[in-house]
């Protein structure tokens, strides 16, 4: 279900921070190369999330990819929430939701590791001393 969620509102944000983008350029004046930075770093942002929703084997080291994956998604969404060349409120609302939900992506993930490493770890301890 969260994975739903999540997908769906990536979709959204991808969306309304392009159309926000576009906005700026006509209404300010974007300093020089921050433009195409803005738009190369949000298709990048794009490119991951697909690789990571993609992802959707359940072994560890697939697990472990996502993470790092989500890891660096959420460092794009803080550039966009927070060192973008024009951030507006829009902008914050919309990037904390998402920051959120990768939050909650994350220590769903992290549980999942350590239920994996867990089960490792009990099944080396069964085979070995039983």
């Amino acid at each position: 279900m969260l994975l739903h969620v999540l997908t769906a509102y990536s979709v959204f944000y991808f969306l309304s921070t392009l159309s926000t983008i576009i906005y700026k350029t006509y209404v300010l004046s974007y300093p020089d190369g921050r433009l195409a930075l803005d738009m190369c770093l949000l298709f990048l942002m794009a490119s991951l999330e697909v690789l990571r929703v993609g992802n959707l084997q359940e072994s560890e080291s697939y697990t472990a990819s996502n993470l790092i994956a989500t890891g660096a998604t959420v460092l794009l969404a803080l550039y966009f929430v927070i060192w973008q060349s024009y951030v507006l409120r829009a902008d914050v609302i919309i990037g904390s939701i998402l920051i959120c939900l990768y939050g909650l992506t994350g220590i769903v993930g992290l549980g999942t590791l350590v239920c994996f490493t867990r089960s490792e770890f009990i099944c080396l301890y069964t085979l070995y001393w039983h």
